[in-house]
Order: C-alpha cells, then structure tokens, then sequence
C-alpha cells in the first residue's frame, strides 16, 4: 500500500484529499497544526500528525519516519488581503514552510513524487488580451500572499532541477464547495441561508464585476491525483475550469436555488484592497493528462446552500 503524507491536511482541500486518497487505497498521513474538525469522519482512517511547518527539525522527522511515496503540500497561510496580512507569517509559512519540506525529503534520501499547490495569484494581473492564462505566463504578484507562494513555486523547480527531486508544480486558481469558508461562493451561498432564516431581503456584496474561475474541490482532489499519476515531474499545471464568470453571475445563479426573494446590496466595506478584474485559466495541459471538471458550478452552489442549511 502507498504511503502519502498530506501537509494542511486539515484544510478544506486537504480533508477533501484524504477522503478520496482513502477510496484508492492509500495509506494517508495527514499533517495538521490547528486542529483537524474537518477530519473527524476520516480519524480511525488515517494517521494525523501534529506539526508546524515551520518547525524544521519537527518536519524532517516527520518526512525521515513515514518516508512517504507521495506527497501533497497544501499547507499554507492563505490570507491574501495585504491591510490584514502578518507579512513575516506569510512568508515564513508559505516560503520557508516549503523549503523545510523539501530540505527534509532531501536529507531522507527518498524520492516521492510530490505535488506542490501553487497559487493562480502568482501570476497577477492579467492584460486586456491575455483571456486565458496558461503555465507560459510570467510572474506579476500583486500581493505579499502571491510572491510567497512564487518563491515556493520557484523552491520547486529548483529542488527538481538541482536534486532531481520528482516534483509537480500546481497552480490552483479557485476552489470551491461545501465546506468552504471565505471565498464569494460561501459567502453568497451563506448570506442567502442565514436571509432564509431571518425572513431578509438584500445581501451585502462587493465587487460584483470581477471575473473568476471556480472549480469545485470534488473535481479538484481528482485532478491532484490526477498530477501525480501522470504528470511530468519539473512542470507546472494549472488546476482550473477555464470558464470565467462573474461575481454577479455568481450571485444571481446562488439566488435562482433558493425560494427566498432576496437582492444583493453593494457596500464599501465588502470591497477587496486588491481584485484584479479578470482571473482565468487556461486548463489545456491537464486535460492532456485525462482530467476534465464535471461538476457544473450551479451544482457547487446548490449543494453549499444545502451545506449551510446543516450548518446553521
């Protein structure tokens, strides 16, 4: 049975990971910091191992005893909102996080593959003529969060090129599903339950004109898998739908599922210090591999509504 160590595996992504990871057949350890709610259904399945991935010595002890096959770095610091953000934290997760990791698999001696999660905000703002961006695109990162994860995405490329390291370099744009927590989707999808509930008519929103591609998280952990079954090792990967809609769309499509009449209302407050317009990727070179989204985006949204009428 393979061995596959998931950092952040307490996460949204990662606890979606594990579950289907488990559905393989694969032996799952899943690093955690800050506890592991969203694992409770997975605990007598795998094998959670508390660290910060910070720590160095605690990483490389870690790597040195499981010697894991496969990997999945998920662990990150994913505020992206700069008047928010610990600049030093960010960095120290993101950036040196990786670095430990792969420094640890390294001075093990092993060789896993390991699938490195990347951020679609390392490519920044994307010009008038650029509809698709693909893996060729260069770096503009508009945030600290972004040039964090492309410090990491660059620690990747140079572990595989000096050390000959299997690694496969992911670049996620958004993800979504039930079960998410701060991204439109989850905050539309909530607004609207929380409106049922208190018999509410309008819904505070921000920026509905900027342009996303949404990919839902179930689709998402196959195409994970995915990379590491057939992906070449040193390459980059856009994990995406390559379908862009807006954030009006979004919202209109969020309310059409629900029975409750409710209208979105524009406030200041809502609006992001940073939200470059349009943001889509180019998924080409992943569905080379055999990969291709099948859950349509008002499904997402239909299922986190039902999500958050269990939860609230």
């Amino acid at each position: 049975m393979s061995k596959c160590l998931i950092t952040g595996c307490g996460g949204f992504i990662g606890s979606y990971l594990a579950e289907y990871l488990l559905q393989k057949d694969i032996d799952v350890y899943g690093v955690v910091h800050h506890g592991a709610k969203n694992l409770d259904h997975l605990k007598e399945k795998i094998t959670l191992i508390s660290c910060d991935i910070q720590d160095k010595d605690s990483v490389k002890a870690i790597v040195a005893e499981v010697k894991p096959d496969i990997i999945f770095h998920l662990a990150a610091e994913s505020q992206v909102e700069p008047l928010n953000q610990n600049f030093e934290k960010t960095f120290s997760i993101n950036t040196l996080g990786t670095l430990h990791l792969l420094e640890a698999v390294r001075q093990a001696g092993i060789t896993p593959v390991i699938g490195l999660a990347g951020s679609s905000a390392e490519y920044g703002p994307s010009h008038q003529d650029e509809v698709h961006i693909d893996e060729t695109h260069g770096f503009r990162p508009s945030s600290l969060y972004a040039v964090s994860k492309a410090a990491a995405d660059m620690l990747g490329y140079f572990y595989w090129k000096a050390y000959h390291l299997p690694i496969i370099r992911v670049r996620l744009f958004n993800i979504t599903g039930p079960g998410r927590i701060g991204d439109a989707c989850s905050d539309f999808t909530r607004g609207i339950v929380e409106s049922e509930r208190e018999c509410k008519n309008k819904l505070e929103v921000g920026n509905l004109e900027a342009v996303r591609d949404f990919t839902d998280v179930r689709d998402g952990v196959k195409a994970l898998w995915r990379l590491i079954e057939r992906a070449t090792p040193g390459e980059a990967y856009n994990l995406c739908s390559g379908r862009g809609y807006s954030i009006k769309q979004i919202l209109d499509m969020a309310i059409s599922l629900s029975s409750h009449k409710i209208k979105g209302s524009p406030r200041q407050r809502k609006l992001r210090f940073i939200d470059d317009p349009v943001y889509i990727g180019d998924n080409s070179k992943l569905r080379k591999l055999g990969w291709e989204p099948q859950i349509p985006l008002e499904k997402t949204l239909a299922d986190m509504l039902e999500y958050w009428r269990r939860q609230i």
